[in-house]
């Protein structure tokens, strides 16, 4: 080999660095490079599998992984990441069957493999099979925070949110710092209408470290209901200016998305009006896009914001933000009519919510509605 190239180890290393900096361009072409010089390091074909992951790039992805278990049928991380791959083509029993080999292998006290494939599975709405792979995670590591925190994810997406509640709050006793599940308390709590212990939770969380648009509406909301605050008050500004923020990282790219996916579903899409031109569209007769609703779903579960804004926290609060507005809302729109008959259109988030609130499928609530006296059979010592 000519002095001066990269060993395949350094080609690893640099790749992985390039991908946890979100560089996963960088990271693709340094594996390309590597793998060039070295078409039979098992390692680099794994970062090539997870780089392509991380692009969305299934196919690539799964053909890399696939090349990895070929040359070490036994490598952990190859068969963790082409499970992974997997289950993004629905070939869910294969990938189970491949997760169950990892764990077989003595990787089960493993928690990074196991925080990965309970991730993977959560992902897709598999929380039984997640919640076992989180419950093992936790029971190895008791003193890792990540790992009980998930398991408490899961159990809240079974419905046992008494378990989920200890298991957030075990979480948090490990490390306060986690930002992610003290606002997934302060959710469980607003949902149990304890307005105090949502408040409280939720403005642990520096303004800097909120990423979750419903959890700064919610807590907004709180401040203005329980501590009497007018609009325009110097003690809601940082969160104002959070929500901005936050607004403000939302991909444009997603409705285009949405646009073609009912395209190519031989439906019309409807004009989406770019938000920051809405003064040209002033005549028209129906309300403004960016006017602020509350829809509660039949669980009792909350959104508050625009028609676009309450869709996609139906989305991520039922657990697929791995998937595009337009997909989420055909997927939803044919489980309505299949439990309901009613004909739900899908190609925008307005006539989406609009329909399925004239069929009674979920409510529009009117602003007095949202504040009744709190649960005081879940305080927060009950866990």
């Amino acid at each position: 080999m000519p002095e001066g190239f990269l060993s395949s180890e350094e080609y690893d290393e640099q790749a992985h660095k390039l991908y946890n900096d979100g560089d996963y361009e960088g990271a693709l072409e340094m594996l390309k490079e590597g793998l060039s010089l070295y078409p039979n390091a098992v390692e680099l074909y794994v970062g090539l599998g997870y780089a392509r992951l991380a692009r969305e790039e299934f196919a690539w992805a799964r053909r890399a992984f696939e090349r990895a278990a070929v040359l070490d049928p036994a490598h952990e991380d190859a068969l963790v990441g082409l499970g992974e791959t997997l289950l993004r083509f629905g070939e869910r029993q294969q990938a189970l069957s491949l997760f169950n080999q990892v764990a077989a292998m003595g990787y089960d006290d493993d928690l990074e493999l196991m925080l990965t494939m309970g991730r993977a599975l959560y992902r897709e709405a598999m929380y039984a099979e997640c919640r076992d792979v989180f419950a093992k995670a936790a029971a190895s590591r008791p003193d890792n925070a990540e790992a009980a925190a998930s398991l408490g994810y899961a159990l809240h997406r079974m419905g046992d949110d008494v378990g989920a509640s200890r298991q957030v709050r075990r979480a948090l006793r490990l490390d306060p710092d986690l930002h992610e599940a003290r606002i997934y308390l302060g959710h469980l709590l607003y949902d149990r209408g304890d307005w105090e212990g949502a408040l409280r939770e939720f403005e642990r969380v520096p303004p800097p470290e909120h990423w979750d648009g419903l959890a700064v509406w919610r807590l907004m909301e709180l401040k203005r209901a329980l501590w009497h605050l007018e609009s325009g008050d110097a003690r809601l500004a940082p969160w104002e200016q959070r929500l901005r923020e936050i607004e403000d990282l939302e991909d444009p790219i997603d409705r285009l998305l949405s646009e073609v996916e009912s395209k190519m579903g031989g439906v019309a899409a409807v004009p989406a009006y770019d938000p920051s031109q809405l003064e040209l569209f002033a005549g028209e007769s129906s309300p403004r896009s960016d006017t602020i609703r509350v829809v509660r779903l039949p669980d009792g579960h909350q959104f508050r914001g625009t028609w676009h804004e309450i869709v996609r926290q139906m989305r991520d609060q039922a657990g697929f933000s791995h998937e595009t507005l337009g997909h989420y809302m055909r997927r939803l729109a044919e489980r309505w009519h299949e439990q309901s008959g009613e004909e739900i259109p899908f190609t925008d988030a307005e006539s989406f919510l609009r329909a399925a609130i004239a069929a009674g499928l979920i409510y529009l609530e009117g602003d007095d509605d949202r504040f009744e006296e709190p649960d005081r059979d879940f305080e927060e010592g009950d866990s």
